[in-house]
């Protein structure tokens, strides 16, 4: 594009329409199931403490009852919403935008748009079978497949994730042009495979959905009651994208606490920002979370997917750099 027309969108108007008719499927869809659409702040006041995620702080000033810069934009809508289900909402769903910061890419744009729900009384295979429906609305019927984390490895890298020597997996990452720090951890190592190796290589020809990923990478998903080196715990991609990440939610209060103090530890580890918890989210799993299971579907993919768009600024108005 010639200087001075930065102004204009970077999607063509056809993508537009586009996105306009799948977001219009997305709430037909969910109101046939009578799932109750909510909408939460996009300022809080804890940010996540995943040591993946980066969380834009924001700064109100003085007069809005908090000390300034302590608030910051969503990463997701998940605390939130679960403090809502702990309410009684019954089954939610939400379309907003996110913002998490130092992405941006092909399919990375700083601010993007989630949808995101929960289902009460869900299993992990259901709600994967629910995703599938909606993705395959979106997008056209496509094939599916399931793996477990294990057998994804087993297939593309010829590695057992749980039980490999870390000289393996570095060998591994080695093979594919990646130099690992010299104290990564496992995780670190195994996340470095997934993400940039394996995940590439995925939904090819349809859809596949990877469930079962190792103890460490469960977030805010419970373990696995057959297998503790595992957590109940999926991710979707499609055309080599990851397109969402589903989780059997945790209910336990003194869990996620024991699990944010360790990820302000790694926080630490790492040198980066550590950051309060989230007590309202944790008052609102020790008044009682239902059983339920929760899923963030990336909508900007989803519509790439669908439109067959080889860079998500192709389905946005206008990203970052022209916002």
């Amino acid at each position: 594009m010639s200087a001075g027309e930065e102004w204009r969108p970077s999607a063509a108007r056809a993508r537009l329409v586009a996105r306009a008719e799948l977001l219009a499927r997305t709430r037909a869809f969910f109101a046939a199931r009578g799932v109750l659409e909510v909408d939460t702040p996009l300022i809080v006041n804890s940010p996540v403490s995943d040591v993946h995620i980066h969380s834009a702080r924001v700064d109100l000033g003085a007069g809005h009852g908090g000390a300034p810069g302590a608030h910051f934009l969503h990463t997701s809508p998940e605390y939130a919403m679960k403090r809502l289900l702990a309410a009684g909402s019954g089954d939610i769903y939400q379309v907003c935008h996110v913002a998490r910061g130092y992405e941006r890419g092909r399919m990375h744009n700083p601010e993007f748009t989630l949808i995101e729900w929960y289902r009460t009384g869900f299993s992990l295979a259901q709600l994967m079978d629910e995703v599938g429906a909606l993705v395959q609305l979106l997008s056209g019927a496509r094939p599916v497949e399931r793996l477990s984390y294990a057998q994804v490895f087993a297939r593309e890298l010829r590695l057992d994730p749980f039980a490999a020597p870390l000289a393996e997996l570095r060998d591994a990452a080695a093979a594919a042009g990646f130099a690992a720090a010299a104290d990564a951890h496992r995780d670190e190592l195994l996340e470095l495979l997934m993400g940039a190796v394996i995940g590439p290589r995925l939904g090819r020809a349809g859809l596949t959905f990877i469930h079962g990923y190792p103890a460490a990478q469960a977030a805010l998903a419970r373990l696995d009651p057959h297998d503790p080196r595992a957590a109940e715990r999926f991710e979707l991609y499609a055309g080599g994208m990851e397109l969402a990440n589903g989780f059997h939610e945790l209910a336990s209060a003194s869990e996620q606490r024991q699990r944010f103090e360790a990820d302000n530890a790694e926080r630490r580890r790492r040198g980066l920002p550590v950051h309060a918890l989230d007590e309202n989210l944790l008052a609102a799993l020790a008044s009682g979370l239902p059983d339920c299971a929760g899923v963030a579907l990336g909508f900007d993919r989803t519509v790439m997917l669908a439109t067959g768009a080889e860079h998500i600024d192709e389905v946005l108005a206008f990203p970052t750099v022209r916002a």
